[in-house]
């Protein structure tokens, strides 16, 4: 009998072991990750910059956030839902309510002009995805004044948003050139813009691309010059709660998406011929058209298609946004295909 309990009890184990190896692993949305909550709530809260034209802005017209960040917001909608109007907006006007609005869970995602750092990273609570947008650090000055070097602002009052990038690398700037200055710090770009326009500052710094959307949309902008000098490295990317893996791939996936979408000449337009014509694998993959590798994600098989019909491709969303079409008419830069001289580059669907 003993003998035969000890048999028993071997094969029970070996039988559960068989069970463990087997199963499908238990997924993050299965268990209560944010993929699963915005499914079930049906929208995606997305914290966006209201004041910066171009980039990220509330249209008083009809009431709408417009710009290439919402834009993003967007691509992300039409990924889970299919749709690209399920989105909740959430202004963040200041920039040192960022993170915390992540840390509190009162934003599920934030796509507002923020530079992906070491420091940020890895005390902030926040994780980032894929740089959407490669920017840097400027300064701009009125034309009047004839600066064109560091040097040139002695005795100058430079003004910043408050806890910022950009307030730390003038100050470290101008320490390295020898010369003196006074910095003034404001919660948010439009107080710097204010200041800078009623003669209180001398000069302002800030990310290129902020600066060139307050300038296109001031009184006075034509008689203001953004230098030529870039100062820093300004990766700006979405940043979401850290320790969710699975969200995490769902935001950088969706990103990558729109890069990939561009690779393939995929656009608004063109995109239901493409469905019907394609014999390019990945193209197909990518399009729902055979595979499942959207499943992963437990996505539906057109998430990438109803990105493309719905907000369009990385260059489609620049173009309309910031590009030649636009009010900043923004070169592209480095935010060409990694095929074109720039640094965007999306890992294969595969």
């Amino acid at each position: 009998m003993r003998s035969r309990s000890v048999k028993f009890f071997v094969l029970l184990i070996a039988l559960l072991m068989l069970v463990s190896l087997t199963a499908p692993a238990v997924t993050q949305a299965q268990t209560g990750g944010l993929l699963a909550k915005v499914r079930e709530r049906g929208m995606i809260v997305c914290g966006v910059n209201p004041q910066i034209p171009g980039f990220g802005f509330l249209d008083t017209a009809d009431n709408t956030f417009k710009g290439f960040d919402p834009d993003f917001c967007r691509v992300l909608a039409a990924a889970v839902f299919g749709d690209s109007s399920k989105i909740e907006f959430r202004p963040i006007a200041a920039a040192a309510d960022r993170f915390p609005a992540l840390a509190s869970g009162d934003i599920d995602v934030l796509i507002r002009n923020t530079t992906f750092t070491y420091g940020r990273d890895t005390k902030e609570g926040a994780d980032f995805g894929p740089t959407t947008y490669y920017d840097g650090s400027r300064i701009m000055v009125r034309t009047a004044d004839n600066v064109t070097k560091l040097e040139d602002m002695a005795g100058f009052q430079i003004c910043a948003i408050k806890g910022t990038t950009s307030e730390q690398t003038i100050s470290e700037e101008m320490a390295a050139v020898n010369t003196d200055f006074t910095l003034a710090t404001f919660d948010n770009i439009d107080q710097v813009i204010e200041n800078f326009d009623a003669g209180s500052c001398d000069a302002v710094t800030s990310d290129g691309s902020q600066l060139a959307g307050k300038r296109s949309a001031a009184a006075n902008g034509k008689d203001w010059t953004i230098l030529d000098m870039v100062l820093t490295k300004e990766p700006l990317s979405p940043a979401w709660k850290a320790g969710d893996s699975e969200w995490g791939d769902f935001v950088r996936w969706a990103v990558y998406a729109t890069i990939m979408l561009e690779e393939k000449g995929v656009t608004t337009e063109n995109v239901d011929k493409v469905v019907a014509n394609s014999t390019d694998p990945e193209t197909r993959r990518l399009l729902g058209l055979e595979g499942e590798l959207h499943l992963n994600l437990g996505l539906d098989a057109k998430w990438a298609y109803n990105i493309a019909k719905q907000v369009g491709n990385y260059g489609e969303i620049f173009e309309r946004n910031l590009g030649s079409g636009s009010p900043l008419g923004l070169d592209r830069g480095l935010n060409k295909l990694w095929s074109q001289g720039g640094l965007l580059y999306a890992p294969p669907y595969r």
